[in-house]
């Protein structure tokens, strides 16, 4: 009878191990809300997105928590908000993220989604940049592989093997392309070089046999995909060059959409993989300005504006998502809110002590529920962005609660107040209608920013210290 019963638990566990789903999160470098054709680009197509969506759940009210790029990695790796961990905007050389008040890089202690999972007995792989520490002139940063990875492969803001970036124009000789980050090769091995034009496609072609073999060891599979695609500078083929900064943008964006069709279509013809894969896509920040479009929003990258931070969310997975070619315009959530979502769709624990800001909601993300997550969502901005692309003074603090969406400086003044229901572009401020609001508002604002590690935006313009008080002068 004993034995019995053992064999019974093994049988059960096996049978639990083969249906945790695959996730692969492809998180896109400095796309605006409105790139994908999708979400309404008439100028570009996005065809291999597009077929995702109209498979699975197009998500209108998805926030990214920080609007640059390594605090927005660092949330959705961690399920917190990025200040926890020191990094506010991106890591670059020692001395400006000193300046900053910012940690060199992100302490492989933080609670990772990959390393959660890998304690699951998933595979996981990273392949597509990294950012969250290792590049420039810090080179002792922890490799990828010691946040949970089993595998990695990134470009020159990350350590371990790496693919780095030739250039080429119409009419260069191809034999003599241009090189990007060139010095990188010091940070590590397994240095290889291809076109910039083709490194989505790099990534994509080292995913694929890892999915593969993941698949031979019987084990659930764990991917980051992230493209440096569709930063600047912008590198199409030269048979698809374009005019101008928007036309170049427009040419990058739909070569990346089509080197990840090749992932995408693999998952999809393969009968086991598309029954049992959970893909989710989406930006990590807002649009670079005069590239990108934010669609109907307001702000760009940097911006806590919805520009900077609303990300055009797309759940696949037919044979896991309970609706299919559906638009959720109604839940409020977050990147923070994916790590603990995921943690319990894929049956893995949380990590002792994890005490994640996010909120699990698997529910709406697999389309059987609308619910929003139930505390707000705040934001800090960059440091060194108080003024970015013509905005003088941007606002230090923001908070989207229910419908409203509050922004103020740190000491609270200033105050914006937008009703997101009806002025989704933030073209009205109301803060002089609700006083209340504002009050409750600017109190909580400062409250979650006081709980959270300074950086040095109090003391910064444009990336420099601020010129320190004068002495009155004696009379």
């Amino acid at each position: 009878m004993k034995s019995y019963i053992v064999i019974l638990t093994l049988l059960l566990h096996a049978s639990l191990h083969a249906a945790q789903p695959n996730v692969v999160l492809v998180f896109i470098d400095d796309m605006g809300w409105g790139d994908f054709s999708c979400f309404g680009n008439k100028d570009a197509r996005t065809p291999h997105i597009d077929r995702m969506a109209k498979e699975g759940i197009r998500f209108e009210q998805f926030y990214v928590n920080s609007p640059i790029c390594s605090p927005s990695r660092t949330a959705i790796s961690t399920g917190h908000y990025p200040q926890r961990w020191r990094i506010t905007s991106y890591l670059a050389h020692r001395a400006i993220n000193d300046r900053r008040g910012m940690a060199q890089w992100l302490d492989p202690k933080a609670p990772m989604l990959a390393r959660s999972l890998k304690q699951a007995g998933y595979a996981t792989g990273h392949f597509g940049k990294w950012h969250m520490g290792g590049q420039r002139d810090v080179s002792e940063a922890p490799a990828i592989t010691e946040y949970g990875f089993d595998d990695s492969l990134t470009n020159f803001e990350g350590m371990g093997p790496k693919l780095l970036p030739l250039t080429l124009k119409p009419g260069q000789d191809p034999k003599k392309p241009g090189r990007i980050w060139g010095d990188a090769v010091r940070l590590g091995k397994g240095v290889r070089w291809m076109q910039r034009s083709e490194i989505t496609g790099g990534f994509v072609d080292e995913a694929i046999p890892f999915i593969q073999k993941a698949v031979k060891a019987k084990k659930p599979f764990y991917i980051n995909l992230w493209p440096d695609d569709v930063h600047s500078p912008f590198w199409p083929p030269v048979d698809k060059w374009a005019d101008g900064k928007r036309g170049l943008y427009h040419s990058v964006l739909q070569e990346m959409d089509s080197q990840l069709g090749k992932l995408f279509n693999l998952i999809n013809q393969n009968p086991g993989l598309r029954d049992n894969t959970l893909v989710l896509i989406c930006s990590d920040n807002g649009p670079e300005q005069g590239a990108g479009s934010a669609g109907p929003f307001r702000g760009f990258k940097t911006h806590l504006y919805e520009g900077g931070v609303r990300s055009s969310l797309i759940v696949w997975g037919p044979g896991l998502v309970a609706r299919q070619n559906h638009v959720n315009r109604t839940s409020i959530f977050s990147a923070i809110d994916l790590v603990p979502t995921l943690l319990d769709l894929t049956g893995a624990s949380y990590p002792k002590g994890a005490n994640y800001d996010g909120e699990s909601l698997p529910g709406t993300l697999l389309g059987k529920s609308d619910a929003s997550r139930n505390a707000p969502i705040y934001f800090r901005r960059p440091p060194d962005r108080d003024s970015f692309y013509g905005d003088k003074d941007l606002p230090d603090l923001a908070v989207r609660d229910g419908k409203w969406k509050f922004l103020c400086e740190y000491d609270g003044a200033e105050p914006e107040l937008f009703d997101m229901e009806n002025d989704r572009g933030e073209k009205r401020n109301v803060a002089e209608e609700h006083p209340e609001l504002v009050a409750k508002f600017t109190k909580s604002c400062i409250v979650w920013h006081k709980s959270l590690p300074p950086d040095n935006g109090p003391q910064l313009v444009g990336g420099f210290r601020r010129n320190p008080p004068k002495k009155p002068k004696k009379k």
